[in-house]
């Protein structure tokens, strides 16, 4: 069945995704801004109802359309996105040490039967007696401007919730029992919807046999492995390269002089790579890797990163390996590099790569930032070349 989300929330597809679902996601385009309603559980259902029927509008196939959105609630006060730094800051003051209600309207519309249903659910929430310093720097983050209610239960906000009543997924924006009871109605399964969950860092043949082809080719290589090189200590090194695909980045470090030797959870792309560092490769987890402590004097991640769920696992390995003074390259930003090369707006949700969480999270594991670079990638369609910054820790 095509199941889709009409919803751009991280949140919100990052919960269907934990509970088993891959949804096909479409932004619907509803200005939120402009409607209204009489009371702010009726607004959140009305504005779920016009983001699934805008969806179902554009369809050229059957499908089930999921449309949500979510309102806070505080003395009968509607509070969606704040948008701006000020506004954010004088909601959060204005709701500490309250308690508020977070609707999340959903709309189920199902083409094959043409059924619509529409459904509320209502969580009550705690908040914290923030100081103002809290505030201004729960602001800084840039989280809250972006999120219903200037808040977060699943994100940098959620030490700031002292409890709730209800549903937590509604708080987080989708009520997860609330909609496997509305898929029944329509006569669809809640495990049907259970996909099984490829691994992104996994890759068949056929992905692998245009992988480089698709990646800017030996070019890229080039240019990716001159970058590594110019952060690496002077002289040969043995370098560890985590997900090393096709070796085509290895091949060219090996070139320039460094002993390379290359993990990689796909069996597809270790075939490629075998050929261009014969005797160098092997398959492994980044998080339990088959080396030593302290042996290794680089380790260099291109690219992996912004695929994770979770780096930490990775960054506390690559310590574990890593002799004192060894270094571990890696780049940074990927998905937002791309994106603004693209004459896209940055994504303002946080990945497991970017700059601030990665250098917070290596210091934890004694890896200090003392070096930076970029490299340039493949042409976009406007013309321009994404810049991919990349990041040198020092072990400690």
């Amino acid at each position: 069945m095509r199941f889709v989300l009409a919803s751009q929330s991280p949140a919100r597809l990052q919960t269907l995704r934990n509970a088993g679902v891959e949804p096909e996601v479409i932004v619907s385009g509803v200005d939120e801004d402009n409607i209204t309603a009489e009371s702010p559980g009726e607004l959140a259902r009305l504005l779920a109802v016009l983001k699934a029927r805008a969806v179902v509008a554009e369809l050229d196939d059957h499908a089930t359309v999921l449309g949500c959105d979510s309102v806070l609630e505080i003395d009968g006060v509607a509070y969606g996105k704040p948008g701006t730094p000020e506004v954010a800051r004088e909601r959060l003051r204005s709701m500490r040490g309250k308690t508020g209600v977070l609707h999340t309207g959903h709309c189920l519309f199902d083409t094959n039967s043409k059924q619509e249903l529409r459904e509320l659910a209502s969580t009550k929430v705690f908040f914290a007696d923030l100081t103002d310093e809290e505030i201004d720097a729960y602001v800084a983050t840039g989280e809250p401007l972006v999120v219903a209610g200037s808040f977060t239960v699943d994100g940098i906000g959620g030490p700031f919730v002292t409890g709730i009543e209800g549903d937590y997924h509604n708080v987080v924006g989708l009520s997860l029992p609330l909609l496997r009871t509305m898929l029944a109605q329509v006569g669809i399964a809640w495990p049907s919807l259970w996909a099984p969950a490829k691994n992104r860092l996994e890759y068949d043949e056929s992905e692998a046999a245009k992988y480089d082809d698709t990646r800017g080719g030996v070019e890229r290589a080039q240019v990716a492995a001159e970058a590594v090189q110019s952060l690496l200590p002077e002289g040969p090194s043995r370098v560890l390269e985590l997900a090393v695909g096709t070796g085509s980045v290895g091949a060219e470090l090996v070139a320039l002089g460094n002993l390379v030797h290359g993990f990689d959870l796909s069996t597809a792309m270790l075939q490629h790579a075998k050929v261009r560092l014969p005797g160098h490769v092997a398959a492994a987890d980044a998080t339990r890797l088959p080396v030593a402590d302290r042996r290794t004097d680089a380790v260099v991640a291109i690219w992996l990163l912004h695929l994770l769920d979770d780096s930490i696992p990775i960054l506390a390995e690559v310590a574990r390996v890593l002799r004192p003074g060894g270094v571990f390259l890696t780049t940074t930003e990927k998905n937002d590099a791309t994106r603004v090369a693209e004459g896209r707006d940055p994504n303002k949700t946080r990945a497991q790569d970017s700059l601030t969480h990665l250098v917070a999270r290596a210091a934890e594991h004694g890896l200090t930032l003392d070096g930076a670079t970029t490299f340039p990638g493949p042409i976009r369609p406007p013309g321009v070349a994404p810049l991919y910054p990349l990041l040198r820790f020092r072990r400690n």
